[in-house]
């Protein structure tokens, strides 16, 4: 399957290459980036061996299009898309916490929940809440961003700004973008038929001081939506909701003995489970941007972006 697993590319004016669990970000002299979004699948902190056909191509649009349906209430990152996997931006130092923001105890917290904790973060959670019930008013619940295989960890508030990960004043504003950022979402989301359930935002500083949104936003790797119809039905009958995210990928792994823990194996994909994968993400994007997903050409993708980024920056 013709997939972007690993870039190597060397466009004009090049300085560095980073290269992040799916993303990989190319420096150049003009302090511009160059933001690949790979096809690799990330789960529990651990890359898969095997890329998804599509899944660069359907983050980077829907982070694109989200992006652009936001940029009224907080500032981003994005100059241009020259290419489906490819984004374009202002070079930014990146603040060392991902903003996770929580409207319904699902996933972690709700993993967090079951083993009896009411702290996370420390945010209190109210007793007496089932699992997928929304919170009285969305908790923001930061996490430390890991390198390359190391697993994202919990940290408060008051820890990000004791230990100066960020300081007070950015603090403030990193909170008031994530609660701008998770209103629109919803209404986006509400629109679509969607509950937008939790979602993670990084943000960063241009070379002149402005923090801006970075990365991706309100994807299917960095969000957890349910279908509305139906939501509050399924919570009476304490059934599981039906959802729009990459937990169905979790749920596969834990089931197959694979939390990302040590000593555990990576279960094998089979062609077939990754193109199901594939399919699932293309439902993904069409549902969440309520467009109908145009595939990208992949008879020779590597060189497909080569010269579509390589002809935007002689421009």
């Amino acid at each position: 399957m013709n997939t972007i697993i690993d870039t190597n590319f060397n466009f004009p004016s090049q300085k560095s290459l980073y290269k992040g669990k799916v993303r990989e970000v190319y420096t150049l002299n003009n302090d511009q980036l160059v933001m690949v979004a790979t096809d690799r699948l990330s789960a529990f902190d651990v890359v898969m061996p095997k890329g998804i056909p599509y899944k660069g191509q359907i983050l980077n649009q829907i982070a694109t299009k989200m992006m652009k349906a936001t940029e009224d209430v907080v500032p981003n990152w994005l100059i241009a898309t020259p290419d489906p996997n490819v984004a374009i931006g202002h070079l930014c130092v990146p603040f060392k916490v991902e903003m996770v923001i929580r409207g319904y105890l699902s996933g972690h917290a709700a993993r967090e929940y079951k083993a009896g904790k009411r702290l996370i973060c420390g945010v209190e959670m109210p007793e007496g809440m089932k699992e997928n019930d929304q919170f009285p008013n969305p908790i923001i619940t930061p996490a430390t961003k890991a390198e390359m295989g190391d697993h994202d960890e919990d940290i408060s508030r008051e820890h990000i700004i004791s230990r100066a990960i960020v300081s007070e004043a950015d603090y403030l504003v990193l909170e008031d973008y994530t609660r701008k950022l998770f209103k629109r979402g919803t209404e986006i989301a509400a629109s679509r038929g969607l509950i937008l359930v939790d979602t993670k935002y990084e943000f960063g500083k241009t070379q002149d001081g402005k923090i801006v949104l970075i990365d991706e936003i309100h994807t299917p790797d960095s969000s957890r939506y349910f279908y509305a119809d139906g939501y509050q039905e399924r919570q009476d009958k304490g059934e599981d909701q039906k959802q729009l995210s990459k937990e169905f990928v979790r749920q596969w792994l834990i089931a197959n003995n694979f939390q990302g823990l040590e000593g555990q194996t990576v279960p094998e994909m089979s062609d077939d489970y990754i193109q199901s994968v594939s399919e699932r993400y293309i439902e993904l994007y069409e549902n969440i941007t309520g467009e109908t997903f145009v595939k990208g050409d992949l008879s020779d993708i590597y060189n497909r972006i080569k010269t579509n980024v390589e002809n935007y920056l002689s421009k």
